[in-house]
């Protein structure tokens, strides 16, 4: 399995998203870690969580990520991913990046597969726009913004 940011935990909240996981697949020398070993002893870095507009990938938003060991935690407020040139849906795409490299966020680990039907994260609503937490069809992590006439946060 390709080297990747492996999601434990998605808390939206509070006019907030926090994602808790681990690195997966990437040793210290910045290899894919393919010779058997589980490649996360000792990752360092400058890591960011980097989110990227799908529609318009030189767009991008990027959140500082604490990392201890292999474990990293990041967050950023919902209210971030409201632009004025949104179309009705919006979807923006989930890596953790040290600057040379970026690893997609999603879970892969778990043996559950289709999450995208099975994990239901609630909206979060800042302004005309809703926010919410979803699996792609591979498992990988994203954000979708949906417009909304009329509600706020």
């Amino acid at each position: 399995m390709k080297p990747h940011a492996e999601i434990d935990e998605v808390w939206p909240r509070d006019g907030r998203i926090r994602l808790v996981g681990r690195i997966h697949g990437r040793t210290t020398d910045g290899t894919d870690g393919t010779d058997g070993t589980d490649g996360t002893d000792g990752v360092d870095g400058d890591w960011r969580l980097v989110l990227i507009r799908r529609a318009h990938p030189g767009r991008r938003l990027d959140y500082p990520a604490r990392l201890q060991g292999d474990r990293f935690e990041s967050e950023w407020p919902v209210a971030d991913l409201a632009a004025s040139d949104y179309a009705a849906v919006e979807e923006w795409d989930i890596h953790l990046s040290d600057g040379s490299t970026e690893l997609r966020a999603g879970r892969h680990l778990d043996d559950v597969r289709g999450k995208k039907k099975i994990f239901v994260y609630p909206e979060q609503r800042v302004g005309g726009l809703a926010v919410r937490p979803y699996y792609t069809v591979k498992d990988n992590l994203s954000l979708e913004c949906r417009s909304r006439t009329g509600g706020t946060a």
